[in-house]
């Protein structure tokens, strides 16, 4: 088996050409892009913990790793600088900043005990990059840590394939880690306990790497619950952000008033969806494939509103603008509206209530762009992806049977980095 990740354009390089961080919106032309390439970490999932690790099935590892390298060859296919999370990773662990950032946030003390954390911290800090890029990934059990010194009421209670360090499966879905606006950066904080250490990853990730390291950050990861598959960039200077079981309203709010502080955005819609596994985070539900256009689940056309914010005339205390909140609206009324655009175009997933249903769980509706009218989606989504092609957009059809087991398609995979501008109406 082909292993991609050998084989893509890495961020180390010191090619003099690197592509500037950017991104203004959903489907201006895909110039580079973060994605993870499954390891390791699937391998820990199993009957008894996968649901706590937020995936549906246990995936096979080889297949999920052979149908990405598919998908990462689709976009370097198309001119797309693919960049690897675990490269970035372990090119920033070569920092020592960023290893003992890495270190900290892998012992959780109040769960280990001093003891126990004290010799989980040293083993950890004695690690090279690589190593520790790994474990983090991955995790590590109890029966793995060298054994020390002491006693551990902890360590004796616990079974030995029990986690020490708890894996990252979910890493796969780099969308929700985090979200460039503009040339900002948004580590998201993320809610689900399984996925909190992602954002000390990607945290630290972006702060260390040489090719981030000088990226202004749009959203903090301390901030409240906001996840990168909520957030959608309509056109420039319009957001639409998700607000469910993954995304809070003080999460909603909270970006909106960091872009506008920013000058980054002008308009931030506020979109409450049903907070489900079905449809976790806004891109479940709909994703952009051309200026004016997305493909939706029917179910949602007609019951989706938005609240739209925008800054106020009134200046508070801190010299900050306020916030005006107008709605709720329709949410296909309220984004053209804000996108200065007469209407958006609705593809619906599926013919009919069952097969939408069945590929709005199948990830129908979760396409990622890679220019206006160019999506990558699964091809087992086979009445979407006619109706797309229908509509005249062209469908990079890939297999997703293994990576959809986590619930998520093309666009929660890829952490767009840059886009080009779109391009101007004639």
């Amino acid at each position: 088996m082909t292993n991609t990740a050998n084989t893509m354009t890495g961020p180390g390089t010191d090619d003099t050409t690197t592509i500037a961080p950017g991104v203004d919106s959903e489907v201006g032309p895909l110039r580079s892009v973060l994605l993870h390439r499954p390891g390791g970490e699937l391998t820990r999932l199993t009957p008894r913990n996968n649901d706590q690790l937020l995936f549906d099935s246990i995936p096979w590892v080889e297949r999920a790793q052979q149908e990405h390298d598919a998908f990462a060859e689709v976009l370097a296919s198309r001119g797309v600088e693919v960049l690897l999370l675990a490269d970035v990773l372990g090119e920033s662990l070569a920092d020592p900043r960023a290893h003992a950032a890495g270190v900290h946030a892998a012992v959780d003390e109040r769960r280990l005990g001093s003891e126990l954390a004290d010799a989980l911290r040293s083993h950890l800090s004695g690690l090279g990059a690589g190593a520790l890029r790994e474990t983090l990934m991955r995790g590590m059990t109890f029966e793995e840590l060298p054994a020390s010194e002491g006693a551990s009421l902890v360590r004796k209670m616990h079974h030995a394939h029990d986690f020490v360090v708890d894996p990252l499966p979910n890493l796969l879905f780099t969308r929700d880690s985090s979200a460039w606006i503009a040339d900002r950066v948004a580590i998201s904080s993320l809610a689900m306990p399984a996925r909190s250490r992602e954002t000390a990853l990607l945290d630290l990730a972006y702060a260390y790497h040489p090719r981030f390291r000088g990226a202004s950050r749009a959203y903090g990861a301390h901030s409240a619950p906001v996840e990168g598959g909520d957030v959608l960039l309509l056109a420039p200077g319009v957001l639409a952000v998700g607000v469910g079981e993954r995304t809070t309203a003080a999460g909603a709010e909270s970006l909106a008033r960091s872009v506008f502080a920013d000058g980054i955005a002008h308009t931030v819609l506020a979109v409450p969806i049903a907070q489900n596994r079905a449809t976790m985070h806004l891109d479940t539900v709909c994703t952009m494939i051309g200026p004016d256009a997305v493909v939706m689940y029917p179910l949602a056309r007609d019951s989706l509103v938005a609240y739209t914010m925008r800054p106020g005339d009134d200046v508070a205390a801190d010299g900050a603008r306020e916030l005006r909140v107008d709605g709720p609206e329709p949410f296909l009324d309220a984004a053209a509206t804000a996108m200065g655009i007469d209407r958006l175009r609705v593809i619906d997933t599926g013919l009919d209530p069952v097969t939408a249903e069945r590929e709005q769980w199948d990830d129908g509706n979760n396409t990622l762009a890679l220019a206006p009218g160019v999506v990558v989606g699964y091809e087992r989504n086979t009445q979407t992806n006619a109706r797309l092609e229908e509509a005249g957009i062209e469908v990079l059809a890939i297999a997703g049977s293994e990576l959809g087991s986590g619930r998520g398609g093309p666009r929660c995979m890829s952490c767009p980095i840059a886009r080009g501008p779109l391009p101007s109406a004639s």
